[in-house]
């Protein structure tokens, strides 16, 4: 098969509130991942919503994990939006769920080893089931839940062990933000696969939380249903991280407008 060539001299990025987030559409995404895959290289891609951003933005440690990724996808329409607004017309919403699909049936085409690492033992069972179900050759070559708490060296370093014996090529974490890009970022070179952070994608495709009807989602109002859902849980990362966002927004599109002005609306990427 052929091997594109993908380095960091191909990589756009735009800062969305100080975070670098990456500017590339779907088909790049997948193959640029896919590829990294085949030769098990030791890659971390983080899904970049909203929360992610005003997190990394006030937060350096955080910002240090996301800003050190190989790849960094504006998951959530509010990240996309304003890209779109800062001059790449044509983004694209890249999320965690839809990207998770699209590996899921390129890796099964590819014969590409997939190991899930993080959430319960409960959803991973449920996670199994449903994917032998919807992709009955994909090489499921793991699944593991590790302990709620920081683990040791030892532990670390046994968890490490089953996952490069496994001969993973894609490793899918459920560790919830910002521990699964503190996680990628410190195990990159010690990990032979690439990582990603797919979160609660992992819980909708395992069919233990609901997703948002498509046309929430294509309007922009997942976050109301998540929210909806999981108000005790969620309140925090919807209502005061989308208000920072919003704010923030205003702010940056407001000095892009100073230093551009008269292209106020984007040109294309």
């Amino acid at each position: 098969m052929h091997q594109l060539d993908f380095t960091r001299s191909d990589r756009t990025q735009h800062p969305v509130l100080g975070v670098p987030v990456d500017v590339l559409d779907w088909s790049t995404a997948v193959a640029r991942i896919c590829d990294w895959a085949e030769r098990r290289e030791s890659r971390y891609v983080s899904i970049c919503d909203a929360h992610s951003v005003v997190r990394a933005s006030r937060d350096p440690v955080h910002g240090r994990h996301i800003a050190g990724a190989d790849m960094v996808t504006p998951d959530g329409w509010p990240v996309a939006w304003m890209l779109r607004r800062l001059g790449h017309s044509r983004q694209q919403r890249i999320n965690g769920p839809d990207l998770m699909e699209r590996l899921l049936v390129s890796a099964e085409a590819r014969g590409l080893g997939v190991y899930v690492y993080g959430t319960t033992d409960r959803t991973l069972a449920a996670l199994e089931t449903a994917l032998r179900k919807a992709y009955p050759r994909l090489k499921i070559v793991g699944l593991h839940s590790p302990p709620f708490r920081p683990l040791d060296d030892a532990e670390d370093a046994a968890d490490v062990a089953r996952i490069n014996a496994s001969g993973a090529h894609l490793v899918m974490t459920g560790l919830g933000c910002p521990k699964e890009d503190r996680w990628m970022f410190e195990h990159r070179g010690r990990v032979q696969a690439v990582m990603l952070g797919i979160g609660a994608g992992i819980d909708f495709h395992a069919g233990t939380v609901a997703r948002a009807p498509v046309w929430m989602r294509e309007h922009g109002l997942e976050w109301l249903f998540r929210l909806s859902q999981e108000p005790g849980r969620l309140w925090q990362r919807y209502l005061v991280n989308n208000t920072l966002f919003v704010v923030g927004a205003i702010g940056q599109f407001a000095r892009h407008v100073a230093v551009h002005p008269g292209r106020n609306r984007a040109s294309g990427d």
